[in-house]
């Protein structure tokens, strides 16, 4: 069975959760393709790197979620905000739980990034379905509202979460909008 990465639910809220996320280590990957193939394209560097193209040579486990986020380096003009299709991704494989920084190995290929997720509140909104850009800017919209509405504010970029290969059927796909948030008035 596949691992998935590590989280308490602390709440359930209306059509969505609260979760709190373990701190985790990533491999990552920054392609410049349209939101629905940059996961596809970001698949054959970090399947390498899983796959033993690293400094110690050691094969790694395949977890889940595989995420994906605009890249942070990405340019936006007036209009463009929305379209997830001018702008580069980045496209992470989360990595087993009992790796971190000090025993995750190097990537051969210097296109790929590690780094550690620190711990986090994430609201989680869950839904199946095809990977489309319009799906997820509607289920991020969603998601959006339900934490304006409940008092929460946005503390990082929006994340999707597809936990699927994609032979799955696009009706048995899990997909997750997942965003770092806090509690306004809150200190954290």
């Amino acid at each position: 069975m596949t691992e998935e990465q590590k989280f308490k639910v602390v709440d359930r809220m209306q059509g969505y959760e609260l979760r709190s996320y373990q701190p985790c280590v990533v491999a990552e990957v920054e392609i410049s393709a349209k939101f629905e193939t940059a996961a596809n394209e970001a698949f054959r560097y970090l399947i390498n790197y899983i796959g033993g193209k690293n400094e110690a040579r050691n094969k790694i486990a395949m977890t889940a979620p595989v995420l994906q986020i605009p890249s942070p380096s990405a340019s936006f003009t007036e209009g463009e905000v929305d379209d997830l299709n001018s702008q580069s991704h980045l496209v992470s494989f989360v990595m087993p739980s009992e790796m971190h920084l000090g025993n995750t190995p190097a990537p051969d290929d210097s296109r790929i990034n590690i780094r550690e997720l620190p711990e986090e509140l994430v609201a989680v909104l869950k839904f199946s379905g095809r990977w489309s850009k319009e799906r997820y800017l509607h289920q991020l919209e969603v998601l959006k509202g339900k934490l304006a509405a409940d008092g929460f504010q946005e503390v990082d970029d929006a994340r999707f979460a597809r936990f699927d290969p994609p032979w799955t059927p696009w009706f048995l796909r899990r997909n997750e909008i997942q965003i770092p948030v806090k509690k306004i008035g809150s200190k954290d």
